[in-house]
């Protein structure tokens, strides 16, 4: 049965801090309206942290934070959750300043997240079950998204592979897929509250429908919502494995307006070899393939990139070659993060990659990737975008280009606007039309 949240919740009574990815951002927001509603009975102040786990530097940054909201608010209750809580609990569970540690299946069920507040076990902090054991269960439906005017929707969770240096299915488990009928509503949901953009996200989104009976694919729910939903104005997609982009979905990124041009893709290296040991599933030649294909027929898309340096065994002719397809398919958005070694995973006992050397190919990446993006930002001059207003003066366009205007406008309107310039900071500078 679909769960929603019924009753208002007393969001005061609770602050939310997120690390990672939307997806994690959309289970805040339900962390948020799943708070219990006390009335007029006093709830103590609880801080929730919203844990990932991709990166070693991922989990320091949260018990950082730990350790600064204790130091800022000594008296007020700590709770964390997320990715890093689901695969080590006890590394939270051993700091002192943490109340509670609940994982990813608890947090989305209402239910379970609202007894833990409310009773608040003093004998037990662990509320962590296997992820690989229960039933999976849907996240209920949300009513609105915390100080954002685009709002992700989850559709997809978990992954059924197993990437060699990826600890993400231990955390989220197998894939599953959100019925369409649940997206539906959702989307309704959103739409009422005048969100005019929407993303979609998942852990691994073009596995979507593969344990369903009716077999929908990725790209036939984006061609249901786009036909359900006329007043739709943006629907964006996150990050898709270029391998397994069916083609449905394919042509609707080439065809359909609606559909914001720009696809980030989950490449990690730009070397075969590499690939293989990563155990990914597509070539450096599907990649460059795929990325020239939709450039000839999607006028102005762009492309992000997720892109590991330093994975064990890279050589400096395999980095050459992550650096050559930067330019090969016409990358401009780089999430470029050092290899960091996941305990238990496969690549964190093969032969590492030197520290200095990492840093090193670090730095002549992200050069190359401020070169690109410039070298974007550039061609924009004298374009016309749309621009969705995430501040007063600031949003992004069609493309995921930040963009700063020059007058006031409402945060969530979309408004038409003529590029004049850009910043040394990466933002284009435009004149509303």
């Amino acid at each position: 049965m679909l769960k929603s949240i019924k009753k208002e919740s007393l969001v005061t009574n609770v602050t939310v801090k997120t690390f990672g990815c939307r997806l994690n951002s959309y289970e805040s927001q339900l962390i948020r309206e799943s708070f219990p509603n006390y009335g007029k009975k006093k709830l103590d102040r609880f801080h929730v942290i919203n844990t990932c786990n991709v990166t070693n530097e991922a989990v320091r940054q949260a018990r950082q934070a730990i350790r600064k909201i204790h130091r800022e608010y000594p008296g007020n209750k700590i709770l964390v959750t997320g990715c890093a809580a689901q695969i080590a609990p006890e590394l939270f569970a051993k700091m002192p300043e943490v109340d509670l540690v609940i994982g990813n299946r608890e947090k989305i069920d209402p239910d379970i997240f609202s007894s833990l507040v409310l009773q608040y076990p003093k004998d037990k902090k662990i509320f962590v079950k296997n992820i690989f054991t229960g039933k999976n269960t849907y996240p209920p439906l949300i009513r609105n998204f915390h100080e954002r005017s685009r709002a992700f929707l989850q559709v997809q969770q978990g992954c059924d592979y197993r990437c060699t240096f990826c600890v993400i299915p231990f955390s989220r488990g197998n894939s599953f897929s959100i019925p369409y009928d649940h997206i539906f509503k959702q989307i309704q949901i959103f739409l009422d509250k005048g969100f005019k953009e929407i993303i979609l996200t998942g852990v691994d989104l073009t596995s979507y429908g593969k344990d369903l009976k009716n077999k929908l694919r990725l790209g036939d729910i984006v061609e249901k919502i786009l036909y359900d939903f006329p007043e739709l104005k943006r629907l964006r997609i996150s990050s898709l494995d270029p391998a397994a982009i069916d083609s449905k979905l394919k042509n609707l990124l080439i065809s359909e307006d609606r559909i914001m041009p720009h696809v980030h893709l989950s490449i990690q290296s730009g070397d075969n070899i590499i690939l293989k040991r990563m155990k990914r599933r597509h070539s450096r030649e599907q990649v460059i393939e795929l990325c020239s294909d939709l450039i000839k027929k999607r006028k102005g898309i762009t492309f992000g990139a997720d892109l590991i340096v330093g994975f064990p065994t890279e050589t400096e002719n395999m980095f050459q070659n992550t650096l050559k397809i930067v330019a090969q398919s016409k990358l401009t958005f780089l999430h470029i993060f050092p290899f960091s070694p996941r305990s238990g995973t496969p690549a964190s006992k093969m032969p590492q990659v030197s520290g200095a050397v990492v840093k090193e190919r670090l730095s002549r990446l992200r050069d190359m990737s401020y070169k690109a993006l410039r070298f974007s930002m550039n061609s924009l001059i004298g374009k016309k975008v749309s621009v969705l207003l995430e501040k007063e003066k600031w949003g992004r366009c069609e493309s995921y280009f930040p963009v700063k205007i020059d007058k006031v406008g409402k945060i969530g309107n979309v408004l038409s606007a003529s590029i004049t310039d850009y910043s040394a900071d990466g933002e284009l500078e435009a004149k509303v039309n």
